[in-house]
C-alpha cells in the first residue's frame, strides 16, 4: 500500500487537508489522535507514563494533558521520554490499521512524522504550511491557549523550514490560496504513483 505522510507545525491545517482527502475516499490515519487514545487506554503505556511522570499525571483514569503539556513543552528531554513511550505503540497500531486500509494509497497524519524518524516508513511526505501568526491564532482559538503556550508547543517541533527539507510536496493553507484544488492535484498524482 502506497503511503503518504502528512505533517506540519501545529495550527498549519493538517486535519483540514486530511478531511479533503477523506472526501475523495482516501483512508487517513491520525497518529496524534491515536497517541491520545493509547495514552488513555493502553495499560502498559499508562504504567510507563506513571513510572516516568508520577501517578498524579492521570486524573479520573485519563491523562491530564494540561499538566503534561506544562511539563514536556518546557523540557525537550522530558518530551522525548514521553514520545519514546507512546510513539512505538502508535507505530504498531498503524501497521495493524494498514492491513484493513482500502484505496490506491493511505495518508498517515502526524505533527512529528519527521521528528520521530518515520520518514522511511512513508513513500512521500506532504507538508502543510501557513504563516506563523495565522497558525498561532488558529491554535489559540481552537485550544483556548495563550500565545506563549502555543509558542512553547511550536518550539517543541521542527519549524516549517526544517520540515520543508524532508518534504516532497507542499500545500499552502494560508486562508488565501484554496486548499481543495491543491489536494485534488495531489490526489491525482498520488493515485498515479500508487499504480
Amino acid at each position: 500500500m502506497y503511503r503518504v505522510g502528512i505533517t506540519g507545525v501545529i495550527g498549519s491545517g493538517k486535519t483540514t487537508v486530511c478531511k479533503v482527502f477523506e472526501h475523495l475516499g482516501i483512508d487517513c490515519y491520525n497518529a496524534d489522535l491515536e497517541a491520545r487514545n493509547i495514552a488513555d487506554n493502553h495499560p502498559v503505556i499508562i504504567q510507563k507514563v506513571k513510572e516516568t511522570f508520577g501517578n498524579g499525571i492521570y486524573r479520573n483514569g485519563k491523562l491530564n494533558r494540561k499538566a503534561m503539556a506544562d511539563i514536556v513543552f518546557k523540557d525537550k528531554s522530558l518530551l522525548l521520554k514521553l514520545e519514546n513511550i507512546i510513539h512505538p505503540a502508535v507505530f504498531e497500531h498503524f501497521t495493524v490499521w494498514l492491513r484493513s486500509a482500502r484505496g490506491p494509497y493511505v495518508i498517515h497524519e502526524s505533527a512529528v512524522l519527521i521528528e520521530t524518524n518515520k520518514c522511511n516508513f512513508v513513500d512521500r511526505i506532504l507538508l502543510v504550511t501557513a504563516p506563523e501568526q495565522l497558525m498561532i491564532k488558529r491554535v489559540m482559538k481552537r485550544d483556548g491557549l495563550s500565545r506563549q503556550q502555543v509558542k512553547d508547543r511550536m518550539n517543541s517541533q521542527y519549524g516549517q523550514e526544517h520540515k520543508r527539507e524532508f518534504s516532497d510536496d507542499i500545500i499552502v493553507n494560508d486562508d488565501i490560496e484554496l486548499v481543495v484544488p491543491q489536494v485534488l492535484r495531489l490526489h491525482q498524482f498520488y493515485t498515479q504513483l500508487a499504480k
